[in-house]
């Protein structure tokens, strides 16, 4: 019992702490972020619109009532990020050996995992399971 309480907290807390330990580099302004969202054309207010709704899904995720709603916004986010990825900035970005590409990732699959686990508290699916 105590060791799915572990898996299930860390399932919480891993994506919650990417996406809040990313906001300090986009509501600063600091230059990797800003380059970023300028090769995306979205520099400065999709930079900071994202940096609000990942507060909010980073919110969301952590308190268990909402999970699945933040965890599917979460898999929104990061699929925009790793399209991004892919598209437009590479998947090293200035030289950081990958790692905004690899954070992105484990977001990402840790939000499938907790959409997974909770499908049943998602209105729209719930009855297809």
């Amino acid at each position: 019992m105590k060791t799915k309480s572990i898996i299930n907290g860390t399932l919480r807390i891993v994506p919650a702490l990417i996406l809040l330990q990313t906001l300090f580099f986009k509501f600063s302004a600091a230059p990797e972020s800003v380059y970023i969202f300028e090769q995306l054309g979205l520099e400065p207010w999709g930079r900071i619109g994202l940096g609000i709704v990942e507060l909010i899904t980073a919110i969301l995720i952590l308190i268990p009532k909402t999970t699945w709603i933040g965890a599917l916004l979460g898999i929104g986010i990061m699929l925009g990020a790793l399209f991004s990825h892919f598209t437009r900035l590479g998947i090293v970005v200035q030289d950081d050996g990958g790692t905004l590409f690899i954070l992105a990732l484990v977001t990402f699959v840790f939000c499938l995992i907790l959409v997974w686990q909770r499908r049943s508290n998602i209105p729209l699916i719930k009855n297809l399971f």
